[in-house]
């Protein structure tokens, strides 16, 4: 059975509808930056997902082609996730979306590396015919951080993020938003065939001690 992150780490992407504290340990992704609103039609956003996934997909397919990755297991695929940032907000302002900083992302296992990463650019960009120069190899630690499974369409998620800041603050925890450290949402719901109440997001904010 093909090892499934979301199923092997649970805590990490299957919290519970309450916040909850949790250590996020460093981890390695596939990442394009970006800035501007994630919902224009056929916008960066939206390009850079599909840059991702055409690396993500030809690194899991790997083993049907003449390249080996040396520790190579079969995986599932995670989630799409984002990194999200503004000009001098602590967090994110939802009702301007046009001034959104992201980083979109997907993990890949700890097997992958430079060379592997370099192989499948090359043999995506073969494949599809598209530029995938923009896709680079990044390793994140979020540390410590305050999260929850937010139910609901996104914006609706400042709800969610009031109760994890209470929460956090009652443990004795404070907001720690900076530069390295930025609102976190993981997307186990695909908004093209989820109806929006029924859509399920992680949201994740970095904290320190108060």
């Amino acid at each position: 059975m093909a090892f499934d992150f979301k199923k092997e780490y649970r805590d990490l992407y299957q919290p519970k509808g309450a916040p909850s504290i949790v250590e996020v340990p460093r981890m390695r992704f596939l990442a394009v930056a970006g800035a501007g609103d994630p919902n224009e039609e056929g916008g960066a956003y939206a390009h850079a997902v599909n840059l991702l996934y055409g690396v993500a997909y030809t690194l899991k397919m790997s083993y049907k082609t003449d390249h080996a990755i040396e520790g190579f297991y079969e995986y599932v695929v995670p989630p799409l996730e984002g990194f999200w940032w503004q000009q001098g907000v602590a967090g994110v302002d939802y009702a301007d979306k046009a001034s959104f900083s992201w980083l979109s992302v997907i993990r890949v296992p700890e097997f992958v590396r430079e060379a592997d990463f370099a192989w499948a650019v090359e043999a995506a960009t073969a494949k599809k015919k598209l530029d995938f120069s923009p896709v680079r190899l990044v390793e994140v630690e979020e540390g410590l951080c305050v999260q929850c499974m937010h139910k609901g369409p996104y914006d609706d998620e400042p709800a969610t993020v009031d109760a994890m800041h209470a929460f956090a603050a009652a443990q004795g925890y404070a907001p720690d938003f900076s530069d390295e450290r930025r609102h976190h949402e993981i997307y186990l719901s695909d908004p093209r065939k989820t109806e929006p109440a029924k859509m399920r997001t992680v949201v994740r904010h970095p904290i320190r001690e108060a």
